[in-house]
């Protein structure tokens, strides 16, 4: 559908308001391909589509929420009706209400392609195929391909409120990944390599294809080193992961509900002078951005630590009121949920020196190509960080041997300070953090 009717919807039920109560109309429809092939043929191919609304309504300090999975103009009676009888179990709440428009404008990003309508079938199989063979011919220590996946999206959105706000937005998206096994003897290793983009024009076979079979074949021989404090380079894919953790310490949300291990600390250092994070949803570079947030209200840069400084936490209009502020734009949903607070499009401010060059200046060090157990090694509360890890060690600046079977281990508050230097190399993943080669100092490395 297209993006004015979800919003003539929204507008519909929004109308149907009643005195007393303020009405929210979150509407969406996407639809879904996903190709895999495995040595050589097709393996699976689905094509989805999905629709929904999700209502709210706050009345005498009350919310109520209700969503369908269905436009049906029947049902969209019913499930308004339900939000309201849902306010009636609902907790009263002072801080309760609806965004309201705070005269920021909407950017203007240009993040829907016609193109990928026009891309057949035919042709995501095929480039599903040729990620496969890229892979295969990579290395002749390259036995096989787990997996060689095409997928996209098509979405668009529209909210609507009894308070003025009135927004929509549609997206396209696309990707390829594969899997790789790489042996030699009787040892196999694992890798993986991607590529994005808004069309399939955008996308690169050939490095999605690199990547999965340099990370596959460059752990061969891996071992368990002896523990000891070094100096870790974060692989972009890796720091990325690192910064959806940080950010997630960042929300008024957890702040408020005692999870965030900065709380009272705005104003503080809390990074080396050299660290700055932004979380800039109107940057069209970013696989996720986006020209409004869940609310409805106009996305907006927000620097959150400025050269190792907390300048900001992250809020929409419900964390932002009880905070005696108001919403950075900030607010994350689906039609199916009520707003919740996170970053869209996290990302450091690179810094001005190659990976090559930052390994150079390494004497004794790790390259962390991956990492298992993040979250469940992590505690956002105390910081206590904890993963498991693998990748290449680095000996007077040039990369060696390779390890794995090791733990990293430190705290996030201590890593954040001990980052010596952020890489040039920005690259946006999907997922709402972007990566960047990330040297933290001083990091307990525990192997044999």
């Amino acid at each position: 559908m297209k993006p004015e009717e979800l919003l003539a919807i929204a507008d519909r039920i929004v109308g149907w308001g009643r005195d007393g109560e303020q009405i929210e109309a979150v509407v969406g429809h996407s639809t879904e391909t996903e190709v895999r092939v495995y040595e050589g043929e097709i393996e699976s191919l689905s094509v989805a589509e999905s629709q929904g609304v999700g209502i709210r309504v706050i009345a005498d300090g009350r919310q109520g929420f209700a969503h369908a999975g269905t436009l049906d103009p029947d049902v969209l009676e019913e499930t308004l009706a339900e939000a309201r009888d849902n306010t009636v179990f609902g907790s009263p709440d002072e801080f309760f209400g609806l965004a309201e428009p705070d005269g920021v404008a909407p950017p203007e990003l240009d993040l829907y392609n016609e193109a990928l309508l026009s891309f057949s079938t035919e042709a995501k199989i095929d480039l599903a195929l040729e990620l496969e063979r890229a892979v295969r011919s990579g290395d002749p220590r390259i036995v096989g391909v787990e997996s060689a996946d095409y997928g996209d999206a098509v979405g668009a959105d529209a909210i609507a409120t009894t308070t003025g706000i009135r927004s929509w937005g549609r997206d396209t998206s696309c990707y390829l990944t594969a899997y790789s096994l790489a042996a030699e003897g009787d040892e196999t290793q694992t890798g993986f390599g991607f590529s994005v983009g808004r069309e399939p024009g955008d996308l690169d076979v050939a490095a999605a294809g690199t990547d999965a079979v340099e990370r596959a074949t460059r752990m061969l021989g891996a071992t368990q080193p002896p523990t000891e404090r070094v100096t870790v380079v974060l692989d972009p894919f890796v720091t990325a992961q690192f910064l959806g953790i940080i950010g997630g310490t960042l929300s008024g949300e957890a702040v408020l509900k005692g999870r965030s291990l900065f709380a009272d600390r705005l104003g503080d250092p809390v990074a080396a002078a050299g660290v700055t994070l932004v979380d800039d949803p109107t940057n069209p570079e970013a696989f996720t951005a986006s020209d409004a947030d869940g609310e409805g209200l106009a996305t907006r840069r927000n620097l959150l630590i400025s050269g190792g400084r907390l300048e900001r936490f992250l809020h929409n209009s419900y964390t932002g009121r009880r905070s005696g502020g108001a919403s950075t734009g900030s607010a994350v949903r689906g039609y199916a949920s009520t707003p919740g607070v996170g970053c869209q499009a996290l990302s450091l401010v690179p810094g001005k020196h190659s990976p090559d060059e930052l390994i150079a200046g390494i004497a004794n060090g790790v390259l962390v190509q991956g990492v298992s157990g993040l979250h469940s090694g992590v505690n956002p509360v105390s910081g206590d960080f904890s993963t498991g890890a693998e990748g290449l060690r680095i000996r007077n600046g040039e990369l060696a041997e390779p390890v794995r079977e090791i733990t990293i281990a430190s705290t996030l508050q201590r890593m954040l300070l001990d980052v010596v230097e952020v890489g040039s190399d920005l690259t946006w993943l999907p997922m709402s953090s972007a990566g960047v080669s990330l040297v933290v100092a001083e990091v307990t490395m525990s192997g044999a």
